[in-house]
């Protein structure tokens, strides 16, 4: 068997059927921001970096644990024979419940939100809350999709968000629109679009069960969403701790947007495998397979190292000038150990999610809270130590994701399988609940 049909045989079952998906949208992150560069002058493009920043942080924080739990939830309830119509309708009023908090915070708090990050400008407040609505939305039918197993509607919905966005950006440029609220609104529209066109499988996936009570599904929400939040914390905060610690170096905040961008080209693959892994992890526990599950996780964890080695060479030798290149960063902002800090961050990064998915269908929430926790403090005080800032967000990133995944690591020590063995069904489950 040749290296890439191991790779993929260890890959989680669905993996293959949404990486296509992964690949465009992933793709459309940096055309988008590619576009963007070079169509803005340096403080519009800053306005949308910050603005892409939150979307991808404070809105992956809030809405993509929805995803996870509905994910865990409707897996489970495959394998005991029930659909999964009752959890979209109970899940539904808890995205729109949440999601009106947001809104309604946002739109209370618009102006000193505007003038904190957005140089006063109201409209991309705005702009912001809209790419809140398809985000939550998106990711509430995500869940459904990929706890039943409909991965290739799930890819397909990731696939035409990135077509779109691809197009929009593209059309922007060619039409003249050369405002920061053009290509910000494009994280608005796109997803929305998606979301339709998967609609009707979503629909059909949700056959009738049994009634679910909300606290099945906020029970762990809130531990989720916390931890979830903090990740996004320690993946994006480089850019919004320049932000809010030196707010005049506006190009040193596009270019570390860029170079972050380039840096998590392995970050956007793994996303083809989130979905797959935590649906086979929650498949397995729910069968009493927990060999199978500690498989299946040792198996990821190295395909996600690989992974991180793959995507961390090229950043280190040719990110620099790729930023300059691709996106229109100012020279000489980012040098080869940035890249450096930025790369071996986000394999740690990759890793300690991995792991974080073991936790959660374990029912650890509160030990996945409390290491990305852990990391987040690791993080806030290497960042607020005295020295140049584009050094300092590097290596907090990179410190505070190795703090997180070895902390998670430890807690998962004695609940996962060290290797399979000729244990009966009983002695594997109750090493597994420990």
């Amino acid at each position: 068997m040749n290296p890439i049909a191991k790779l993929l045989k260890a890959l989680p079952p669905g993996t293959q059927l949404v990486a296509g998906g992964t690949v465009v949208l992933g793709a459309a992150s940096y055309l988008h921001l590619a576009v963007a560069g070079h169509s803005l002058s340096k403080d519009d493009m800053a306005g949308v970096s910050v603005l892409w920043t939150l979307v991808m942080s404070v809105g992956i924080g809030l809405f993509f644990p929805i995803e996870q739990e509905l994910t865990r939830i409707v897996a489970t309830r495959v394998v005991n024979g029930e659909g999964a119509g009752p959890v979209l309708r109970r899940a539904g009023l808890v995205t729109v419940a949440i999601l009106a908090a947001v809104l309604g915070l946002l739109a209370g708090f618009a102006r000193p939100v505007a003038d904190l990050l957005f140089r006063g400008d109201l409209q991309l407040v705005g702009a912001l809350g809209g790419a809140f609505v398809g985000m939550a939305l998106c990711y509430l039918t995500r869940g459904i999709l990929a706890g039943t197993g409909h991965f290739n509607a799930y890819g397909s919905q990731l696939a035409i968000d990135g077509g779109l966005r691809i197009v929009l950006a593209f059309g922007c440029a060619a039409a003249g629109l050369h405002t920061a609220l053009a290509f910000s609104l494009i994280l608005s529209v796109a997803p929305v679009v998606a979301l339709l066109a998967t609609l009707p499988v979503t629909l059909r996936a949700a056959r009738p069960g049994a009634p679910i009570a909300t606290r099945e599904i906020v029970g762990g929400l809130g531990l989720l969403i916390a931890s979830t939040s903090l990740a996004q914390v320690v993946v994006n905060a480089a850019v919004m701790s320049t932000q809010l610690l030196e707010p005049d170096r506006t190009d040193l905040i596009a270019a570390l947007l860029s170079a972050l961008v380039l840096a998590r080209v392995p970050l956007f693959v793994f996303g083809s495998l989130q979905a797959s892994l935590l649906s086979g992890l929650s498949t397995a526990v729910s069968s009493g397979d927990h060999q199978g599950f500690a498989r299946m996780l040792r198996k990821t964890c190295l395909v996600v190292l690989g992974l991180g080695v793959a995507g961390g060479v090229p950043a280190v030798l040719i990110g620099p000038w790729l930023i300059e290149t691709l996106f229109g960063a100012t020279p000489g902002q980012l040098g080869h150990l940035d890249f450096l800090w930025y790369s071996v961050g986000t394999t740690f990064y990759m890793l300690a999610m991995v792991l974080g998915q073991a936790q959660m269908v374990l029912r650890k929430h509160r030990a996945q809270l409390a290491c990305w926790a852990l990391g987040t403090a690791v993080l806030f005080g290497i960042t607020l130590l005295p020295g140049d800032i584009a050094l300092r967000v590097g290596l907090a990133y990179a410190v505070g994701s190795l703090a997180t995944a070895a902390a998670m690591t430890l807690t998962l020590r004695r609940a996962v399988p060290q290797r399979p063995g000729p244990e009966t069904h009983g002695q594997t489950r109750q090493r597994a609940s420990v």
